[in-house]
């Protein structure tokens, strides 16, 4: 691979400098992951943030991938012995797959077609005449007759023009100039249109907008094309792309014909209309399609991850004990005790909505409040959570408790607690109960919990499932590492799950971590790390930042300061003539310390920064303060909403049109994108984020297909 032309390449597509670009690739091929490059390697990389190196490591993919074409490429074209250095050059220099491929065409081997049947018989020096226009002698029905050989199946002058232009139609589909203008004409000027299949006329769905709907492709956004392509994967859809053929079929003869005198002239437009038909056009189609729904599944691959990330990045209630409640009608609530340090103590069933059993439930909640000193109490938002929520806080209510109750976004809870790792983690509790219990923690740290979960359970995406999966996992993986390592993980407490996600560290090591910490107790130093198995120097490089150690011996080990830059700060401190711990958190002497005076090859001003920074605020958690909102008790289900209404709600999903909110009823409502603000809105994720908490008016309510639209109140 050519990589001062691929470094080249990336720094001008991504407008960032070509040395930043060298020094993050360099990295990455070393196994530096993305948050630590971003946290610890500053100086290389001049400060690059983690989307920009998640874009260099994409595109330095898709450049490996395309060199890896390109050598194919080459090779089959010199086995033909038709490589010359023009074509040689081309190849090697196009930075473009679809482009590439078009260069490709004419020498990749096909299977059996009309023009190679043609071929076999003989019919190429005729179609080379037609479609160079050479000058011809004698009448069409002469020149036609040289080629006609019964043996070979050409039995009349008709069977030799038929195969001739069956070559020539070939050899214009093959042209790459004329698919690279007509794919881009396509896309320019294209209409996406959808129609009604005719089982689905005169009967509601949810693709009632695209019964009979068309738009220009190049500004059909990705929701739009993802919704009629699921349309058309659920039978209810036709699609297809819509142009001026008659525009088209100019161009393409304006780039064969040189000749209209030409005595085939009526023939080669007849090639023109053949190829342009039956081979570019239906060709065309699926690449401007494919291109759109590429475009459309990165786009909804970036929605699902920022959504999973605001998620991840939930704030936190803390140390507190808590009750997790998972509601349910018909098979009651289970109510799983939690103390405050994630630990599960006591679970009971309760049945609040059954008249006789109702007195009872009170008593189990109250029990398990007054003996374990309950501060909050988690509710799950599925079935009957509203109905729970107004029971519990009756029962708070009546009783003049303290205690508060929040409901909370319980996606992928279920899929959790029949996981391998619930089973693994309570073998003996039922499926209902292990859900209350990641229920009640993900209230405590909802990050610590939703690791646990496969990504693409939490529902906060936009078609997932409609999408690359693989891409897809990428994306969300890359996505939880980011969270974690933002936070930073407590060494002695975090789970096999949270730890797996910490840079460097990978699920083996981190269970050999949780081995080391059952069979050596608590770590007590970040260097203790080096002891565990498999956990060597490069992998304690790229971990060590991003774990904490409350009880540490050495303070800076709580911090996200890096064990590499510990000796900087005992020079800083002994410069000040204090210990380590008492420069930690005191602003006034971290003030005099000048920067440039601890500046080294290795250190720049980025990285010192950063630690002055941390110094200030040693192991802060970066995620916002926890807070909660009540629902209206009134409101329980779509029945009671009314036009005009105002509710309080929480932001469960945004998507590129807008944003769905929870606000009690079993349904989400949506407030679509040009009633999330005052102002116009281009990009939501810019107004609102999972987990935010706004006042939302009633617009319109269809119970039938149980669509809520709603206006935010400013």
């Amino acid at each position: 691979m050519n990589e001062i032309f691929v470094l080249k390449n990336i720094a001008e597509e991504l407008n960032i400098k070509e040395s930043s670009v060298s020094n993050t690739i360099e990295l990455l091929k070393n196994d530096a992951t993305i948050p630590f490059i971003a946290r610890y390697r500053k100086e290389k990389t001049d400060g690059l943030d983690e989307t920009q190196i998640k874009n260099i490591s994409e595109r330095f993919e898709y450049y490996k991938v395309l060199e890896k074409r390109k050598e194919t490429i080459l090779e089959t074209i010199k086995g033909q012995e038709k490589l010359t250095p023009e074509l040689e050059k081309s190849i090697i220099f196009c930075i473009d797959k679809q482009k590439l491929e078009d260069i490709y065409l004419p020498y990749k081997p096909k299977k059996r077609t009309k023009a190679s049947i043609a071929k076999e018989k003989g019919l190429e020096p005729l179609a080379d005449m037609i479609f160079m226009q050479l000058p011809v002698k004698g009448s069409k029905e002469e020149i036609l007759s040289r080629y006609i050989n019964s043996e070979k199946g050409v039995t009349n002058s008709d069977d030799a023009l038929a195969g001739a232009l069956d070559i020539v139609a070939e050899r214009i589909s093959d042209m790459a100039d004329i698919r690279s203008w007509l794919r881009n004409f396509v896309f320019t000027n294209g209409l996406i249109c959808s129609k009604v299949k005719k089982d689905w006329l005169n009967k509601k769905s949810k693709f009632e907008n695209y019964y009979d709907f068309s738009e220009l492709v190049k500004k059909s956004p990705s929701h739009r094309i993802l919704a009629m392509k699921r349309g058309e994967k659920e039978g209810v859809l036709s699609l297809q792309l819509n142009i001026e053929d008659e525009r088209a079929l100019i161009f393409i003869e304006s780039k064969i014909v040189t000749n209209r005198q030409f005595i085939f002239y009526e023939d080669i437009v007849n090639a023109i209309k053949d190829s342009y038909k039956r081979l570019i056009y239906p060709s065309i189609e699926t690449d401007v399609m494919n291109f759109k729904t590429d475009e459309a599944e990165k786009e909804a691959i970036d929605v699902f991850s920022k959504n999973l990330k605001n998620l991840l990045l939930s704030p936190p209630a803390g140390n507190k004990m808590i009750l997790g409640v998972d509601p349910g009608f018909r098979t009651g609530c289970k109510t799983a005790v939690i103390d405050r340090n994630g630990n599960f103590k006591e679970y009971s069933a309760i049945f609040p909505f059954e008249t006789n059993r109702k007195d009872q439930s009170e008593k189990i909640i109250l029990d398990f409040i007054k003996r374990y000193e309950i501060e909050l109490i988690s509710i799950g938002n599925g079935t009957a959570s509203k109905e729970t929520s107004v029971f519990v806080n009756q029962v708070i209510k009546k009783n003049n408790l303290k205690v508060k109750a929040v409901i909370v976004n319980e996606a992928g809870a279920s899929v959790y607690s029949a996981s391998d790792v619930a089973i693994k983690e309570f073998p003996e509790l039922d499926i209902t109960v292990r859900g209350a219990i990641s229920i009640g923690r993900r209230l405590q740290d909802p990050l610590a919990e939703l690791v646990k979960i496969d990504p693409k359970a939490i529902g906060v995406g936009q078609y997932q499932h409609d999408v690359n999966q693989p891409e897809l996992k990428k994306s969300l993986v890359l996505t939880v590492e980011s969270a974690v390592n933002f936070v930073g993980v407590e060494l002695n407490t975090a789970s096999s799950d949270l730890l797996s996600y910490v840079s460097g560290i990978g699920n083996a090591v981190a269970q050999n971590v949780i081995n080391y910490r059952k069979e050596n107790g608590d770590f007590k130093s970040r260097k203790e790390l080096l002891k565990v198995s498999k956990l060597g120097n490069k992998a304690f490089e790229q971990c060590a930042g991003f774990l904490r150690l409350r009880n540490s011996k050495n303070p800076l080990d709580n911090s996200a300061i890096h064990p590499e830059s510990y000796s900087v700060v005992e020079r800083m401190a002994k410069d000040l003539g204090v210990k380590i711990e008492n420069l930690i958190g005191n602003e006034e002497l971290i003030s005099k310390i000048r920067l440039d005076n601890y500046v080294t090859t290795d250190i720049g001003l980025m990285t010192l920064k950063d630690i002055i920074n941390e110094l200030k605020k040693p192991g802060l958690d970066p995620r916002k303060v926890f807070s909660s909102i009540q629902f209206s008790s009134e409101i329980n289900e779509i029945a009671d909403l009314n036009i005009g209404m105002e509710l309080e709600g929480v932001i469960t999903n945004v998507t590129n049109f807008g944003a769905f909110v929870d606000i009690g009823v079993h349904q989400d409502g949506l407030i679509h994108i040009s009633k999330l603000s005052d102002r116009y809105v281009s990009n939501p994720h810019e107004i609102v984020s999972v987990g935010d908490k706004v006042r939302v008016k009633v617009a319109s309510v269809d119970k039938e297909l149980k669509r809520i639209s709603l206006e935010r109140i400013f």
